[in-house]
């Protein structure tokens, strides 16, 4: 199969790609942000039409970011999945072509060395997995897995759901399993993992949910995670998902995250941002606007 070359952006000498794999359907996000509503987006012009339609529908898509540092191939979130068992009907036993679109950008799974989620939920970890005979085994079998121990050590007590022990089953536990999954540890702050590359702490949305730094030379980017689901929380960022864990909290990680994105001038790239997906970060009002 043919594809278009992958959108790319240049931080510095390095080249991040997005690696799509499916437009979410219009009414996910009045799910997701149910207080964004077509009167706020109205009243937030920038986002039509590239972050929402006419009549004030949310786009939002599923991707990945993918870039080589230090001569490490590194892929951050890894999507859905193919053939998962999902309570969403929208994400529920996909069959998309996200790997050819993902050898297309240059990173076959063999190639990749690092995969960073930023927190377990379904809608970042579903391709850490493919079904091989029967079976769920490691999507990209030469590469380390990395999550931090916060987000670990939560889910492992939790009482959770049918729904989200599946998604253990199928996408997390098989690389657990495999020795692939190291843990890093952000509670004394941001984690360096090699020149050029850092966690930050994000959390709210879930306890141990981090965003992406990657600079090289004056030039810096930040992949949000789901501590931004939206530009319209730019705008708004009082405006909470309904499934943050912690809405307050997430909702200062927000301004946080996009007052030092405005301040350093950086390259915001949203984990669920429609096309053109990246842009700067701008004061307006008691928010924010992207720049693309």
């Amino acid at each position: 199969m043919t594809h278009r070359p992958a959108p790319t952006w240049t931080v510095g000498n390095v080249a991040v790609h997005r690696v799509d794999e499916i437009d979410f359907p219009p009414e996910t996000g009045a799910w997701l942000l149910p207080d964004a509503t077509p009167d706020t987006v109205a009243r937030t012009p920038w986002l039509t039409p590239d972050f929402a339609d006419d009549e004030g529908v949310l786009r939002a898509s599923s991707h990945s970011f993918a870039f080589t540092v230090d001569g490490r191939r590194i892929l951050v979130d890894t999507g859905i999945g193919n053939g998962k068992e999902r309570a969403l009907p929208a994400w529920n036993d996909l069959d998309t072509d996200y790997l050819d679109r993902l050898t297309a950008a240059g990173f076959p799974p063999d190639s990749v060395d690092l995969v960073i989620l930023t927190h377990l939920h379904a809608d970042h970890v579903g391709w850490n997995t493919r079904l091989d005979s029967g079976s769920w085994v490691p999507t990209f079998p030469n590469a380390r897995y990395l999550t931090t121990r916060t987000e670990w050590d939560h889910w492992a007590a939790a009482d959770m759901e049918e729904s989200r022990r599946q998604l253990f089953r199928d996408s997390v536990h098989p690389v657990h399993e495999a020795g692939l999954l190291d843990f890093a540890d952000i509670t004394e702050g941001p984690v360096a993992l090699g020149p050029g590359l850092r966690l930050l702490p994000a959390p709210g949305h879930t306890p141990g949910q981090v965003a992406v730094e990657l600079g090289d030379g004056d030039a810096t980017a930040l992949i949000t995670g789901d501590a931004v689901h939206h530009p319209v929380q730019l705008a708004h960022p009082e405006i909470s998902s309904c499934v943050d864990i912690d809405p307050a909290l997430a909702r200062r990680t927000r301004r946080t995250l996009l007052g030092s994105a405005a301040d350093s001038g950086a390259l915001l790239l949203g984990t669920h941002f429609a096309p053109p997906t990246g842009g700067r970060v701008t004061a307006e009002g008691d928010g924010w606007r992207l720049g693309v």
